[in-house]
């Protein structure tokens, strides 16, 4: 269907009448209303409309000098005439397009340099209030989309804080993100710990154990992690947040790294001799490096007190009397060896 310019609504639709009409003007030279409406029986105001639509799509011109006689015209050169404007006013969008793309673009090495210079700034934030990190551990966590890395030193943790990581961990896990975390062999003999192991890793999270591990380690996709800040003992705990590319993916790679050499937390009771084990041989390793209780306990996460009572224990088994004679006694039978301590899950 053709259109053309009408005196009304801008356009005008071109039907099989007025295509009629055009054929006999064509065959005649002119277009002489009496005749077309003769022939094609029709009233006034219908070959007015005719008429009306012929000149709209340029298919009618006036002859020169003669304004009241209509002459037709091809149909390439009335459309070329329909059109044109048409065709100009978008090549000038187009041209007008091609500058503002040309501008914009030409800042683009300025956007990437500006961008490098506001990593620079913000690759580090550190935050001292504790309501704000939890407030930003929330929101990263609700908007996490595929994988949450997580360490935790210290042994058990509250069972107040476990009930609130539940929640937060089975709705991570919903949304199809995947959760690992490392805790301390001494998480293992905890109930309360044991009971959220059992829950998340239903729903398909992983968890694994190690002697040693680093100070707590929160990455969100790769691409945020906290860190506690150590700026300065007198300060109040607070947070490092990094979003330094190059220093998130070493943070990535320490995490693998623990958990190649980390066991699985496997819930059910037979693997309580098990942990007791892997935790008795991270006792001996570092009673045979000369470290007191106290540092032996903060590295394993567990109580002096605790630690005290298993160091007693290992000592009597070993017939010592003091750590580097138990630390000897093991050493000579081959305890620390690769083949009698337990491996990695």
């Amino acid at each position: 269907m053709f259109t053309g310019e009408g005196p009304d609504s801008g356009f005008a639709e071109l039907d099989d009448v007025s295509a009629t009409a055009y054929g006999l003007a064509v065959e005649t030279g002119r277009f002489v209303r009496e005749q077309v409406a003769e022939q094609l029986s029709l009233t006034p105001e219908e070959i007015d409309r005719v008429e009306r639509v012929l000149r709209g799509v340029r298919l009618l011109q006036s002859v020169p000098g003669n304004p009241a006689e209509l002459t037709p015209v091809t149909p390439d050169v009335a459309a070329a005439s329909l059109v044109a404007p048409a065709e100009r006013q978008i090549r000038d969008l187009q041209q007008a397009v091609t500058d503002v793309r040309a501008k914009l673009l030409s800042l683009t090495p300025l956007y990437f340099e500006g961008r490098r210079l506001r990593n620079r700034l913000e690759a580090f934030d550190i935050i001292t209030d504790v309501s704000r990190i939890q407030a930003m551990l929330d929101h990263l966590s609700q908007n996490c989309k595929s994988e949450l890395l997580t360490v935790q030193p210290g042994g058990a943790r509250p069972a107040d804080l476990l009930d609130q990581a539940r929640e937060s961990a089975l709705s991570t896990l919903a949304r199809g993100v995947q959760i690992r975390t490392i805790y301390q062999h001494t998480a293992r003999n905890d109930l309360p710990t044991r009971s959220y192991v059992r829950d998340v890793t239903r729903h398909g999270a992983e968890i694994r154990t190690a002697d040693e591990v680093i100070d707590r380690l929160i990455i969100y996709d790769r691409e945020v992690a906290f860190l506690p800040e150590r700026s300065s003992v007198d300060c109040a705990p607070g947070a490092a947040i990094v979003r330094e590319p190059t220093l998130v993916a070493f943070l990535c790679s320490v995490f693998e790294y623990l958990w190649d050499g980390a066991s699985a937390y496997v819930v059910e009771t037979q693997r309580s001799t098990a942990s007791s084990d892997e935790l008795r041989w991270s006792i001996i390793r570092l009673m045979a490096k000369g470290y007191k209780d106290e540092m032996v306990a903060r590295r394993l996460g567990m109580s002096v007190r605790t630690c005290r009572r298993h160091i007693a224990d290992i000592t009597e088994e070993l017939e010592a009397t003091s750590r580097f004679q138990a630390g000897y006694n093991a050493a000579r039978q081959e305890m620390l060896s690769g083949d009698s301590a337990p491996s990695p899950g």
